[in-house]
């Protein structure tokens, strides 16, 4: 699936010059505030990310991740990993110059106390950039509704899109997935905006020329504040 969707990306920017995936957004705009004094906190980091092309840029780079599997089996070990929970991070305040975090925060049963913790481990000036699905568009609300209807459906569909393994597939809350909600939350624990960037993608259900040409239509029909990925960048 993964080169295919490839495929049809390429497809998609000859139609729409300029246009890149929300990763590459997200990527790049980590990679803008990395140098080698910078200390970065991958946070949920999983088995990789862009950490694994991008920790050279920083002085230091610590993953979190709830999932003890996913950091034993972490594709750069020479970068310190830690097991605890968003909620309840276990460094001392104003310890990082950025937090990054992607698809994460669908997860979070209570994002108001992640938020809280990212701004507290946030040094005066520092950064919190994250890339999350919005909730508003309808791949999002489909994976929820799969995800009640039974985990094996919302997990082959996740995978699938994705291109993630199936253990690494986890129930989504939507609690902070819509760009009002995030900066609701964001500004009661003193991050301010510094930019929300909505990323359309129709390559999520191109599996052949037809349904490719039929999602090229749908993402034009889809309002701005209603595509798929949020890229959010907020300051301390």
């Amino acid at each position: 699936m993964k080169d295919k969707q490839e495929h049809y990306r390429a497809l998609y920017r000859k139609i729409k010059p300029g246009w890149k995936p929300s990763t590459q957004v997200y990527q790049e705009l980590v990679a803008s505030y990395l140098n080698p004094e910078a200390k970065l906190l991958d946070l949920g980091c999983g088995r990789g990310g862009i950490v694994e092309r991008l920790h050279p840029l920083a002085g230091l780079t610590v993953g979190v991740d709830a999932d003890l599997a996913s950091l034993r089996e972490h594709r750069t070990p020479s970068i310190p990993r830690i097991q605890a929970l968003a909620e309840a991070l276990p460094f001392p305040a104003q310890t990082f110059d950025l937090v990054i975090s992607s698809w994460v925060l669908e997860h979070l049963a209570e994002p108001e106390k992640a938020f809280e913790e990212v701004a507290r481990v946030l040094k005066p000036g520092g950064r919190f950039i994250f890339l999350t699905p919005n909730f508003l568009h309808p791949i999002p609300r489909l994976g929820w509704a799969l995800s009640k209807a039974g985990g094996l459906l919302q997990k082959s569909l996740v995978a699938s899109l994705y291109s993630r393994q199936s253990q690494d597939v986890f129930p989504p809350h939507y609690l902070a997935n819509t760009p009002v909600r995030i900066e609701e939350i964001a500004s009661k624990v003193g991050l301010q905006k510094a930019s929300v960037r909505l990323v359309e993608d129709p390559t999520y259900l191109a599996f052949g020329p037809l349904s490719f040409r039929l999602s090229v239509l749908l993402e034009k029909l889809i309002p701005a504040g209603r595509k798929v990925h949020i890229v959010g960048e907020f300051k301390k």
